[in-house]
């Protein structure tokens, strides 16, 4: 590797009478430091599963699964860079997988994906937080069950009450070897279920562990599992991390595909079918795509953790009775941050493309906040469409101020203000014939820590800029998310830090302003479609402190 890291790479091949594991692990260490966390919100992961039928004298064509579940992974490279992990399943009731860190064209060579067989796999990116091992918190996680027939998992999310699941399997004599939510999501499903007598005589009933599974956690996960010559699609309750449906197209097969986002669809030619519905359990098999259940949200979970009604409703913009109340409709709540900042702009969700929504976020805001100014321009380059929304809004043409250099790597927190401000100027360089004598509007999608944005303003002024104004296309983030986004402590968000009127001056900006939370659930809200009877709904928990279930305080960061 290079002379910063390390390289290792370590080979299995484990044999047994029902079957076979085969796999390779790449692992890359630093040699010298560990990365710092980023400025901006991540998310923990991306997952991709696809489901190719038996080939037939009428569909001869070959169809290199692994190749283009790696395809796919590519195209959700932007949930998740630490790791990738592939897994597929072939006709002889083997395993084939392979795990390293790095982006996913690093990981899966040709030759490593040469080695993958089989008709149907599964596959995962990850973005770890600070502490966890890449490699060993990797997915898909491969367990063997009582029947010896292995099962694979992997998952995008965070389970509200997964220190009670660690507990509950550790109290059964059962080890964790990493702290990854997956791990005990596998661990739960090689278990059979309660008073579950017909897998005596039939074998696994994965669908009946997976709903077991589901009573034992209300949110948040979308996941993706190989058991039985099956690949199973499931979205919780809730349906808080977005996960859908796609067809390859130009094939003879029924080939089904099922991926975090549809952005990843058109390196594989695949057609959207439709989104995963909240609570559902899907199966791809040789009868085709089959729905198996759509469990739905209940009132109290084995936890302990009830579902926040008033909470709950008060996202989806629907008032509520008293909690306790049982006939009252438990909403839906997908994460709106995934229209804010995480998904891919040609990314369906909802019925409706990202990018379409945040030009919406973007007029929204410029009739919320107007401002006298000569140019509206964008922080590189996820808050493009809202700065082209607010723009066309406010009828002041929309030009870049800031040329970003595409060949600087990640842009990690240094350890004091100065490096700060020099990783910007790494970063960012001004466009002073868009800048000089001009009032600039500069629109951001979200401000975190806020560590980033004064640098930002400073060379915005320090190229000639006459005023600049800060509008940020969501409301200010002021508390933390516990199902699957890396968001910093409360005392580390700036909306908490400082008070709102005090930020343009911090920032050395003429003003500041942010979207409305009412504002922004109607853009999201306007062209949303859910097959959900109390849909669609949102969770806007990292911005209005309202959870779809009650969180413990002992999580409270």
């Amino acid at each position: 590797g290079a002379a910063s890291s390390i390289r290792y790479h370590i080979h299995l091949d484990l044999r047994g009478r029902r079957g076979s594991f085969r796999c390779t692990l790449d692992l890359v260490l630093p040699s010298t430091v560990m990365p710092l966390e980023l400025e901006h919100l991540h998310e923990a992961c991306g997952v991709f599963g696809i489901y190719a039928s038996r080939a037939t004298e009428a569909s001869p064509e070959d169809i290199d699964v692994a190749r283009l579940a790696s395809l796919g992974l590519t195209g959700l490279q932007h949930r998740g860079q630490e790791s990738a992990g592939l897994t597929t399943f072939d006709d002889d009731n083997q395993i084939h997988f392979h795990k390293g860190t790095g982006l996913v064209d690093q990981v899966f060579t040709q030759p490593i994906l040469d080695t993958l067989k089989g008709r149907m796999a599964i596959g995962h990116n990850r973005y770890s937080t600070a502490g966890n091992s890449p490699l060993l918190c990797s997915q898909p996680f491969i367990l063997k069950t009582l029947s010896s027939d292995p099962i694979a998992v992997a998952h995008n999310g965070q389970l509200t009450n997964h220190e009670w699941l660690g507990r509950r399997i550790m109290a059964h004599g059962v080890g964790l070897v990493s702290d990854s939510d997956s791990e005990i999501i596998a661990q739960i499903l090689c278990s059979p279920p309660k008073d579950s007598h017909s897998e005596h005589v039939h074998g696994i009933d994965f669908p009946a562990r997976i709903k077991a599974f589901m009573a034992m956690s209300a949110t948040a996960y979308s996941l993706v599992a190989l058991s039985g010559g099956a690949v199973y699609a499931v979205r919780d309750p809730f349906g808080n991390r977005p996960l859908s449906i796609g067809r390859l197209r130009g094939v003879e097969r029924d080939v089904w595909v099922v991926a975090s986002e549809t952005c990843c669809f058109s390196a594989i030619a695949a057609e959207l079918v439709r989104e995963v519905r909240p609570g559902e359990i899907v199966r791809f098999d040789e009868d085709g795509m089959t729905s198996l259940a759509v469990v739905p949200r209940l009132s109290r979970h084995p936890s302990g953790m009830r579902v926040n009604r008033s909470n709950s409703a008060a996202s989806s913009g629907r008032t509520s009775p008293a909690r306790g109340a049982t006939d009252t409709p438990i909403p839906p709540a997908f994460c709106i941050f995934e229209y804010v900042y995480f998904a891919q702009p040609e990314s369906i969700l909802e019925g409706q493309m990202v990018h379409a929504v945040r030009q919406r976020c973007g007029a929204q805001l410029a009739r919320e906040a107007p401002v006298e100014a000569d140019v509206v321009s964008t922080v590189p380059t996820s808050a493009t469409a809202a700065a082209i929304g607010f723009a066309q809004e406010a009828g002041i043409p929309y030009n870049e101020v800031l040329s970003k250099n595409r060949y600087v790597g990640r842009t990690f927190i240094q350890p004091d203000d100065r490096m700060r401000k020099l990783g910007v100027l790494k970063k960012f360089a001004a466009i002073t014939a868009n800048i000089v004598g001009k009032r600039v509007i500069i629109v951001d999608d979200s401000i975190v820590r806020g560590t980033t944005m004064g640098p930002i303003i400073k060379l915005l002024r320090d190229a000639g800029a006459k005023e600049v104004h800060i509008r940020v296309a969501s409301p200010p983030l002021k508390h933390p998310c516990y199902m699957g986004i890396n968001i910093p402590t409360r005392s580390e968000l700036i909306a908490n830090k400082k008070p709102l009127e005090e930020l343009a001056d911090y920032f050395g900006a003429d003003s500041l302003a942010y979207l409305s939370l009412d504002g922004l659930k109607g853009a999201v809200q306007q062209d949303a479609k859910s097959d959900d009877p109390e849909g669609p709904a949102h969770c806007t928990a990292c911005l209005s402190g309202e959870y779809p279930v009650e969180i413990n305080e002992t999580l409270d960061w």
